[in-house]
């Protein structure tokens, strides 16, 4: 048996590709595996790797090509899929990160008077606190203590800091706390379309609620004529029109306008016809509603925007995406050279610009690469997780510039992110395998878990309660959460808890600055 089993650790170590596709195997049947309310999901890649990891040195080699392509696509994937709305909501933002510095600067001084008590020193406190968080910011703490101490330190966290983070978010996220400044967005509640007869007149660009794009009309029949209302339109007592959006942003527009028919409008397909049509041409991805002109263009409006299992509101300044399915409302004779307008093919979309994709990553790297000197003779770089996440938010927020588009299909996203992380997962486990077994059980290596456990905790209670003092919602502060301890995981699990993008936005805008205030964390942990 011993004989057989170094045979196939050879074959294995012969083999680095073998390896890494059986723990993203195996770790995936893990990750399903329920412990009490929860699964760990992607993550038990991360706990197979390392236990096979500490089976023999080898198996961890060289992997950290691997491990630095699969953690830049997730983060890449990331950002281009959260940026618009992290900087649509850039105000809503600043409490978190706020909160992010002092929670990152408190969980910091609680390790230093932790690791007094338990006599672990400052190198390994500094490698713990980099370990728990998730950060890569390991070499800077290396480079500080001269010693690869705070290597051990960081194996011995990573994993405690990763399953103590992902109880806290199965714990919170789906917490119905008052989010007074973060309100649900209108997705949450899905969009429901009221046919409506109209008592009053009204002029369309004098009512708040289309003005303000919570709700588009469509439909519009007067005297017996069925035709798509104009945004311009000044609309009748007697009239009768279509009204989409949110059930209560729908619900206070039917009683400010008039009264709810029985009868539905769009069943009557005779003049007016509708279709949901795929965004599959790049002369529409990466643009917005607005920019359409789909009154002036087709005398149509899009009211509805399908993207994942998300229905959107079409407003005016949604940019849209490839793979995005719109709900277009036109003439029946416009709606052929509509759908060829938008492109309508799913084979479209099946392929990925590789190009964009590319250029925008190799961009990430770059931005990741610049150092940039702090006070103390400290040094900044972003690194292949923080650079590629800043580049795909900025990115992700243009959506386009000139004939290229950034943007991905959202199931090419949702892909290429799956794949990064776990590639990035196995290759962290392979590798941090030999270290974690040999100090896991050792005094200092349960001095070290316990530290670890501290500092997650610490950041979580510091972030959670400000969050929730605050007014910011459980879904953003979960997925802030998960930004600053910089765990791709944890976001993961997180959204297969709650499908809410306010999640992704929260993970976002902590994950860059987080880092940041790690590196300067690490080197001050090693002097004192």
């Amino acid at each position: 048996m011993p004989d057989l089993l170094h045979s196939v650790v050879d074959v294995l170590a012969a083999a680095p590709l073998l390896t890494v596709f059986l723990v993203i195997g195996l770790g995936t049947a893990v990750g399903q595996i329920p412990f009490g309310p929860i699964r760990f999901g992607a993550a038990g890649a991360l706990f197979v790797g390392l236990a096979l990891g500490a089976v023999d040195p080898r198996l961890g080699a060289d992997l950290t090509l691997l491990r630095s392509l699969g953690l830049g696509l997730f983060c890449y994937t990331v950002g281009i899929g959260a940026g618009n709305t992290f900087f649509r909501d850039l105000r809503r933002q600043l409490p978190l990160m706020s909160l992010c510095v002092v929670a990152l600067i408190v969980a910091g001084g609680a390790g230093i008077l932790y690791s007094r008590l338990m006599s672990v020193s400052p190198a390994m406190d500094s490698g713990a606190y980099a370990g728990a968080l998730t950060s890569p910011v390991l070499d800077a703490a290396i480079e500080a203590a001269g010693t690869q101490e705070p290597a051990v330190g960081y194996a011995l966290a990573y994993p405690v800091g990763v399953a103590v983070a992902i109880v806290i978010v199965a714990a919170v996220i789906n917490r119905p706390w008052p989010g007074r400044r973060d309100p649900r967005p209108a997705s949450a509640d899905g969009i429901t379309a009221t046919s409506v007869y109209l008592l009053r007149r009204v002029a369309l660009g004098e009512m708040d609620a289309f003005r303000q794009g919570r709700i588009r009309i469509s439909y519009l029949e007067r005297d017996g004529v069925t035709r798509v209302v104009h945004p311009r339109e000044e609309l009748l007592p007697g009239d009768k029109v279509v009204i989409v959006g949110a059930p209560s942003a729908v619900e206070a527009a039917v009683e400010d306008l008039g009264t709810g028919l029985d009868k539905c409008l769009a069943k009557d397909r005779t003049a007016v016809d509708y279709r949901r049509l795929t965004v599959s041409s790049t002369r529409v991805a990466g643009r917005t509603i607005a920019e359409l002109d789909m009154p002036g263009r087709f005398r149509g409006v899009v009211t509805r925007v399908k993207r994942g299992d998300l229905d959107l509101l079409a407003r005016e300044d949604l940019v849209l995406e490839l793979g995005d399915r719109v709900l277009a409302v036109v003439p029946g004779d416009e709606l052929e050279r509509a759908a060829d307008y938008f492109g309508d093919s799913e084979r479209s979309i099946a392929q990925i610009d590789a190009f964009s994709v590319g250029l925008g990553m190799a961009l990430g790297v770059l931005v990741g690469l610049v150092a940039v000197p702090l006070p103390g003779g400290v040094t900044l770089k972003l690194g292949v997780a923080a650079g590629p996440l800043v580049v795909g938010m900025v990115l992700g927020r243009l959506g386009r510039t000139g004939p290229f588009v950034w943007g991905l299909p959202h199931a090419a996203n949702a892909t290429i992110r799956q794949l990064g992380l776990l590639f990035f997962l196995a290759a962290i486990g392979l590798a941090s395998g030999p270290d974690f077994a040999a100090a896991a059980f050792s005094r200092t290596g349960l001095a070290v878990g316990g530290l670890s456990a501290l500092i997650v905790v610490v950041n979580a209670v510091v972030l959670l309660a400000g969050a929730r003092w605050a007014g910011v919602s459980a879904p953003r502060a979960a997925g802030g959460l998960a930004g600053l301890v910089g765990q791709p995981a944890i976001l993961a699990f997180a959204l297969s808890k709650r499908d809410d993008e306010r999640v992704e936005a929260g993970y976002a805008t902590l994950f860059a600055l987080a880092i940041v205030v790690k590196i300067v964390m690490v080197q001050v942990l090693v002097a004192v």
